[in-house]
């Protein structure tokens, strides 16, 4: 129906998480009005984020750089490490700006039916990283079986380290997830996290 470089283009879009093919129609047409600079622009961006974004080498957050900018910022108090998830869930939780320690990404969950074990998480740096200097461990991972199931792993790996474990209290409804969350129920989370064993 359509020429196959506008095809491309639709396709390229569906791509896309949550995007159908009606979306993604609206996103080629939108794009074709851009003029030279903004579709400029718009590559330049895409190319760079792909070629220059990494994991950071501490927490695995996104970074330019070997380190994120909450792992070089020296005002962040380094004793505190709050895990999550992914990527979004830093983002959630800094929109609180109540949360002043660090983070740990752990790149998903435990998930057996996925086939997802711990093994394929990044939980051995996060082992690694904990120093006589740690004070605590927030585990913050979503309230569904996976984040659960993934919290109480953590937690029983922890307990032979001399830090204290809590879990974010759940001002999060069961299933949610942190990146969908308003900063007020982040920060009645953070505010309600508990210890974990012990």
């Amino acid at each position: 129906m359509y020429p196959a470089i506008f095809e491309a283009l639709v396709n390229n879009f569906r791509k896309l998480p949550g995007v159908g093919l009606k979306t993604a129609e609206r996103y080629a047409f939108e794009c074709l009005k851009w003029n030279q600079e903004d579709t400029d622009d718009f590559i330049k961006n895409i190319t760079n984020a792909k070629n220059q974004l990494r994991p950071c080498v501490v927490c695995g957050n996104l970074a330019e750089h070997d380190k994120c900018d909450i792992c070089s910022d020296g005002q962040r108090d380094q004793t505190i490490i709050c895990v999550v998830e992914t990527i979004k869930d830093v983002v959630a939780m800094e929109k609180t700006q109540e949360y002043h320690g660090v983070y740990h990404v752990l790149n998903g969950v435990i998930s057996t039916s996925k086939g997802i074990m711990p093994d394929d998480l990044n939980i051995n740096s996060l082992i690694e990283r904990i120093n006589e200097d740690t004070k605590e461990i927030i585990i913050a991972t979503n309230p569904t079986v996976e984040g659960e199931t993934t919290a109480l792993y953590l937690s029983k790996l922890l307990e032979k380290k001399a830090v204290t474990v809590t879990r974010i209290a759940h001002g999060l409804p069961m299933g949610g997830h942190l990146d969908y969350a308003d900063e007020l129920t982040l920060i009645k989370a953070i505010e309600g996290r508990k210890q974990i064993g012990q």
